[in-house]
Order: C-alpha cells, then structure tokens, then sequence
C-alpha cells in the first residue's frame, strides 16, 4: 500500500529495510494479475486473529491456482520475527502476499512450479473511533464467482473497488454502499458492512459475491455471545436508509462508524462502541 515510508519487507528468505523490489516485468502476477494477499494487524502489541489471516492468504493463493510455499504456522514465525524490530505500541498493517511468477504455453494459466511469497510490514496509525464516514450508492457492483475470483482477496478484484471509490468520492462521499448481482446490499467498496435497527444488528447474508471477512466473523462472534441479536440476511438499500446504526467492519480499523448514507444521517450510537469495546476486549484476553 506504501501509504508512508516505515516498511519491512520479508523477501527471499530474509527480512529487508524499506519497500524493496520484489517482482519482475515478465512475472505473470505483474503481467496478468495472478496475485493475492492478506490483511492483518499489530496494535498495542497485540495481533488478533493473525493465524487465520495467515491461513486465508494460502487458501487464497489456491483459488488462483497458485501453489503455496509457507505453511500458515511458518508464516506465523517470520512474522513474529519481522515484528520483533516494531515497538509494541506501534501500529502495523501485516500483509502476506503471492503472485504467479510463469505461465503455461498460452502465458495465461499460471504454472505451480515457482511462486512468488512476499510479507510487508508497514506502520499505518488506526483511524481515530470517531472518525465516521459517509456512503452513497454507486453503479458498479460485486461480482459473482462465475464472473471472478470471489472466494480469494486477490489484488485483480480492487480495480472495482477502486471505481466504486473514485465514484463515490466524485459526488462528495468517502466510500460507496454496493449491490450484488441481484441489486442487495453486498458490503460497502472496502469493507464488511453492519446495520442496527431497534438494538438488532442486521448484515448482509454471505451469498458468494464478496468475502465474508474474518474480522467480520469475529464481531459476530462477540455480539453473540453478548446476547445480542445479530441477522444474517438479504438487505436492501432502503433498509439502510430506516437503521439507527451503520459501521463498517474491517481488518484495516476493525469498527468504522458511518455517519451518513446519501441524505440519511446516523449517529455513532451505543451498539457501534460497544462492538469496538469488546474486539479490542476479545484481542487483549487471547493475546493472539
């Protein structure tokens, strides 16, 4: 993402200083697009959930037919190595990577024989809590795994995303509230997506058009067990414009309110702070 200069670079078997070159101009991940990563995070020394993000990034690797080449328990340990060099209190975003290096005769099909791993460290500060966005519609949609590579967070899906932002910031909004193929509510351009209404909290049902994210999993997970009631279930636009509440759910910020929806306003209500209060609870008694 190189948002700023403090970066680490596992590359080759070892780590390096900076934001080092790690792929050539003929590798098919540059060429075709062949790549995929993860998304974890180091606050406050602690790193939730990053065995499964480590895992995620190999299954992801798999569905672009990708071969894996380090086992989630070995990227476990070049991660703690690489994070060694961190202070605790410093904020870092983990992000394991591959990408296909040759193809087959046809240059498209990637070939197992050789693939590229990669880890980055790189300090980005969490978002202040309230720092709330806003959302509004956008022509674009997810597609379905038909379409594209859906069951992966691979780099070849965010071109989309990233017209859904440039859409959405062009009519004065942060981020976009996108469909599916059927016109639902799917997740917002960058995020998992949550709505209150009445002290229930409603998401979007995992349906195959995006990536039903770990973070995601984790907060529903919490709200369970603290008696909320959370639904899993097909969502309108029009259901967002009647919620009390709305945040976004993330690896990158993990809880970010949303203040507005087009012409709809909402505040940062008690659900959405109690929902940031215990992830970062949950983190602190696992010590993950």
């Amino acid at each position: 993402m190189a948002t700023g200069k403090n970066i680490r670079t596992y590359f080759d078997g070892q780590w390096h200083d900076g934001d080092v070159m790690i792929m050539q101009a003929a590798d098919h991940g540059a060429w075709l697009g062949s790549s995929v990563f993860d998304g974890a995070r180091m606050v406050n020394g602690l790193t939730p959930d990053l065995r499964a993000h480590c895992a995620r990034v190999n299954r992801s690797a798999e569905a672009l037919m990708l071969r894996p080449t380090v086992t989630t328990d070995e990227m476990l340990e070049i991660v703690a190595e690489g994070l060694s060099a961190c202070a605790p209190d410093q904020a870092v975003y983990i992000r394991p990577m591959y990408w296909g290096i040759d193809g087959d005769a046809t240059a498209i099909v990637p070939q197992p024989d050789k693939t590229g791993f990669a880890i980055c460290l790189e300090t980005i500060p969490m978002a202040p809590e309230d720092a709330a966005v806003t959302l509004t519609r956008t022509r674009f949609r997810r597609p379905v795994l038909e379409d594209a590579v859906i069951n992966a967070k691979a780099g070849c899906l965010y071109p989309n995303n990233a017209r859904m932002l440039a859409e959405a910031r062009s009519k004065g909004f942060n981020n976009a509230l996108v469909a599916d193929a059927l016109g639902n509510v799917a997740e917002s351009a960058t995020a998992n997506v949550f709505m209150i209404r009445d002290g229930e909290v409603f998401t979007p049902i995992a349906n195959g058009t995006f990536l039903a994210g770990i973070t995601r999993a984790r907060h529903m997970a919490n709200m369970r067990a603290d008696g909320m009631a959370v639904h899993e279930c097909v969502l309108s636009f029009e259901d967002f414009h009647d919620a009390d509440e709305v945040f976004l759910s993330g690896n990158m910020n993990k809880v970010t309110p949303v203040k507005a929806f087009d012409d709809h306003h909402y505040q940062i209500g008690p659900v959405t702070r109690r929902v940031r209060e215990m992830y970062w609870d949950w983190a602190a008694s696992e010590k993950s």
